[in-house]
């Protein structure tokens, strides 16, 4: 703790030159608008204060009832005051505020838009945030970026919006899982296709809300399917050209590492025609071994490759815990026919996109294994090598039928490649002097898969206004065939329950498939101009199969020519429903209602083929939905929505046979799983002012099942596990988050405070025994971000996070530790095109096992010259880790263990490059 305020002490103090200028005296500007004609107030009228030298967003508001607005805090200067209003000409006041008197600008009145005539543009301006209903508008010319940024970069200085080292982006504490360009989906659904490979001076605004389901979207009655949705609109002028970041660098070898190395190609080539057809080709490419990657890997669903050990994946996308290599290559097309008919066009959208990542994990792991009155531990070391081999295609296809018919065609098919080579060392123990077991594995597998996911949505208007039928027919396809090899040798040091030595070599070839249908039928009808009634159809049948085939080697024949029957079998699981219900929806201008239920009928039918056992169970369930969404005066939005869902059990929970991949850590499926039943309640209260410049956000939700599935773990004399799925009572989680952000004027500092909070509470059964697992984890989190004088951009952020973990089983080894998280960052653009960024953050935890805490600090630094006419060309010199004390240790709390993993992870490096920005509009 002493190290995390010595850290924040240093950051502020490194500020101290920013934060030591004189804050002048804070004056105020008042106001009222009207119409010119009508002498009427305008209402909702957006009214932005822009620096006077270079119209620079400092803040803005919306008119109140009478058509006054009021700026508090505004610091001594002159500004320019933008009014803008739709369908009314823009109005622009120089204005110069003093320290020692408000200053009223009086009445300010409006003059409706009137006809344009040929030949004639008139261009308006438009303020920096606009609120749109339930969308928030940034105008992406008010927030200044440096020179060659991406739009990554743009996304942090919005007001509410947090970009993660990682790529990963929140909006109001919500993650964004969806970003789309000019309102179409760009490389299928991974946002950092966007984000980090787009430069932000072609946008032209980021639209910020919530996206339901497109058949929501056409049906007009809300599904409660919601998806945090950020669009990018390209400027009109940027349109029509070329224009992408392309770069080369290397980096010496440094201690054990490898030489490092950058290689990035980024072509687009847009032609989007005001009222014509839009075309658009982009090509993106990437290769480099510095855990860095401009795409989300394994984005589209991966193979589900069954009977592997674990740890070769990533403990989150912040800390990473491992080192990756990736290669890349892309392309994206999408069009629209030059051809309108009934008043639309056909569209096209279409991408394929094939990635390499080489993930190298080498990981040591302390275990504590909670049992009835005692528990023991597990030390263990893995060494993976993880190559995975990604070709992704995505399509979006857009026809009008007719002018009321139109049908929307969605396909993604993502095919994989497996190899994975690890090495395990294991050893358990109650004591340093009461041993249990020890085990060493290698484990060989290479596999692929296929993995096909479909959308056909028919879309039907009639000539009652409100009036429609869609029908919406959903696949999804996964197939996988891997084999993989076992060489395994344990000891166990407990012989009364287990032998004392145990040799295993095998082979195990497995197919799996699954294909799921889903058709669902909405027919809407209205019953008033505010009141309308869904009806709906669902049909869905899930079909998975698994064939596994166990062989152990002959000592004789040195293959693997040994069937072993008990690991071994063919398994089939059928999961159908039919589902009916209705909907009915009230909305108006400021609130929407909704109250529905539906009765869906289940049947799940699991079949061992390979014994001739079946099983067959039937389920009613009553699924009811409620939604409230209100909207204040003010820009304040509370909506409150409770759900209800069904899952199903998966057929490796359900196949009846023992995975022995880890022969310490033995997994069986129950084939008489039920399906899980959840209840959930959503809340977010949603407040904002001055223009989206001061807002605060809560979101809480809560899940209920007594249902859940959960394990069953049983645990012998020699420390080996073999768990099994079951459905438990009593499941319940909840978490919440608020956050306040604030515009600070007189540094022109945005100020973001959050707080996050969650609890759970799981039953799971230990030896036969019921143990209930409480964890809790609360956080507070403070971001400062300024652009202090247009040269110079820094920021600041820190977080504490205080984590426990309760067993009903084993109260004494209840848990609690804290975390600790600050980092500071600045970028200075010097004279001469010169440029220097820096970024320094600290890291550090308490209450975790002995060599499992950490205090260290990670310094990266940058420095580049920018040339050529345009300052498209730089080169730049950059340190990752520059102290050198870079590292990952991870906890993981489980309902049965508490475990502390170290991981190696990319040290200090020198990276050269050379960067290239094309740009060439207009062509």
């Amino acid at each position: 703790m002493e190290a995390f305020k010595l850290i924040c002490c240093l950051l502020l103090l490194s500020l101290s030159p920013v934060f030591a200028q004189k804050v002048p005296a804070a004056g105020e500007i008042t106001g009222t608008v009207l119409d010119s004609a009508s002498r009427k107030p305008l209402r909702i009228a957006s009214v932005s204060l822009l620096h006077a030298r270079d119209s620079a967003y400092v803040t803005a508001t919306t008119t109140g009832g009478d058509g006054d607005f009021l700026f508090r805090r505004v610091a001594p200067g002159p500004y320019r005051l933008l009014v803008t209003f739709m369908g009314y000409k823009n109005i622009s006041l120089p204005i110069t505020v003093s320290r020692d008197a408000p200053l009223n600008v009086g009445t300010l009145l409006m003059t409706e838009q009137g006809t344009q005539l040929n030949e004639v543009v008139i261009k308006q301006e438009r303020a920096p945030v606009t609120i749109k209903q339930d969308t928030i508008e940034f105008n992406a010319g008010s927030f200044k970026t440096q020179p060659n940024a991406q739009v990554e970069e743009l996304l942090r200085k919005l007001p509410g919006v947090e970009v993660a080292r990682d790529g990963s982006i929140k909006a109001n504490g919500q993650a964004v899982n969806k970003v789309l360009v000019d309102g179409k989906p760009f490389f299928g659904n991974d946002p950092k296709m966007a984000t980090r490979n787009l430069p932000a001076d072609i946008v032209d605004k980021v639209q910020m809300y919530d996206q339901s389901s497109d058949q929501s979207q056409f049906s007009g009655v809300d599904d409660g399917d919601r998806e945090r949705t950020i669009n990018i609109t390209i400027k009109k002028d940027k349109g029509k050209g070329y224009f992408g970041q392309n770069a080369l660098g290397a980096g010496p070898k440094s201690g054990e590492q490898s030489a490092r190395y950058e290689a990035k190609l980024n072509v687009n080539r847009f032609n989007n025609h005001n009222g014509g057809p839009n075309r658009q080709i982009s090509l993106i490419g990437q290769a480099n071994n510095l855990n860095q990657q401009n795409f989300t890997i394994g984005e589209g669903g991966g193979p589900q490759f069954i009977g592997q050990p674990g740890g070769d994946g990533d403990d989150g996308p912040s800390a990473p815990s491992n080192i990756t290599e990736v290669a890349a290559l892309g392309a994206n097309y999408r069009t629209e026919s030059s051809t309108v008919k009934w008043g639309k066009r056909s569209e096209m959208a279409a991408s394929y996109f094939a990635n390499r990542a080489v993930t190298t994990t080498d990981r040591q792991s302390h275990r504590e294994n909670i049992l009835p009155g005692q528990s023991f531990l597990t030390d263990q070391s893995n060494y993976s090598k993880n190559t995975l081999l990604t070709h992704r295609i995505n399509g979006r296809f857009d026809l009008p039928i007719d002018s009321l018919t139109s049908l929307r065609l969605t396909p993604n098919v993502n095919f994989q490649t497996k190899d994975l080579l690890s090495k395990s060392n294991s050893y358990s123990y109650r004591s340093l002097t009461d041993s249990l077991n020890r085990g060493l594995t290698y484990y060989d597998l290479h596999g692929t898969a296929l993995n096909g996911y479909n959308n056909l949505l028919l879309m039907r208007k009639f000539r009652k206004e409100g009036r429609s039928l869609s029908a919406n027919l959903n696949t999804v396809l996964t197939t996988g065939n891997s084999t993989a090899y076992n060489r395994s040798e344990n000891t166990f040091f407990d012989t009364l329950t287990t032998g004392p030595r145990q040799n295993i070599d095998q082979r195990n070839a497995q197919n799996q498939s699954a294909l799921q249908n889903t058709m669902t039928v909405s027919f809407t009808e209205p019953i008033s101009f505010t009141k309308k009634l869904e009806f709906r159809y669902a049909y869905s049948n899930n079909f998975g199969k698994l064939a596994r085939n166990v062989a152990n080697k002959s000592g004789e024949t040195d293959q693997y020519d040994q069937p072993d029957a008990s690991l071994s079998r063919n398994f089939v699981n059928t999961f159908e429903t039919n589902r009916l219900g209705a909907t009915f929806q009230t909305r108006r201008l400021r609130y929407t209602i909704a109250l529905g239920a539906d009765a869906q009928l289940a049947s799940l039918r699991p079949v061992d083929r390979s014994t001739d056992a079946g099983y067959r169970t039937r389920y009613g369930y009553l699924m009811p939905n409620a939604l409230f969404s209100y909207t204040f005066r003010g820009n304040r939005n509370l909506r409150l929505q409770y759900r209800t869902r069904v899952v199903s059990p998966g057929i490796t929970q359900l196949i009846p046979i023992a995975d022995n991949s880890n022969p310490l850590n033995i997994s069986i499926g129950n084939p008489e799983l039920r399906p899980e039943y959840y209840h959930n309640l959503t809340l977010t209260f949603s407040a904002s002012s001055r223009g989206g410049t001061d807002n605060f956000f809560v979101f809480s939700s809560f899940n209920q099942s007594n249902n859940r599935i959960g394990v069953s773990t049983v645990t012998n004399g020699s420390g080996v596990q073999v768990t099994t799925p079951i459905n438990t009572r009593g499941f319940m989680s909840g978490n919440g988050f608020v956050a306040l952000s604030k515009k600070v004027e007189p540094l022109r500092l945005s100020v973001n405070l959050s707080t996050q909070g969650s609890i759970a509470r799981n039953t799971n059964v230990i030896n036969e025994s019921d143990n209930i697992t409480t964890s809790t984890s609360i956080g507070q989190g403070i971001r400062l971000q300024s652009d202090y004088n247009g040269r110079i951009d820094y920021g600041l952020s820190a977080r504490i996070t205080y984590q426990q973990a309760r067993y009903s089983l084993l109260s004494q080894q209840n848990m609690q530790y804290w975390s600790q998280y600050a980092t500071g960052d600045v970028h200075w653009q010097l004279p001469g095109n010169l440029a220097i960024a820096s970024d320094l953050t600290y890291t550090g935890n308490t209450g975790r096992a002995e060599g499992y805490n950490q205090r260290f600090l990670l310094w990266n630094a940058s420095v580049s010259k920018q040339f050529l006419r345009t300052r498209q060309a730089e080169v730049r010199l950059q340190v990752f880790d520059l102290l050198n004390q870079n590292r990952s240790l991870v906890r993981n709390t489980g309902d049965a263990y508490i475990e502390d993993v170290r991981s190696r992870v990319l040290k200090r490096y020198f990276l050269i490059s050379l960067v290239y920005n094309l740009r060439k509009f207009g062509v």
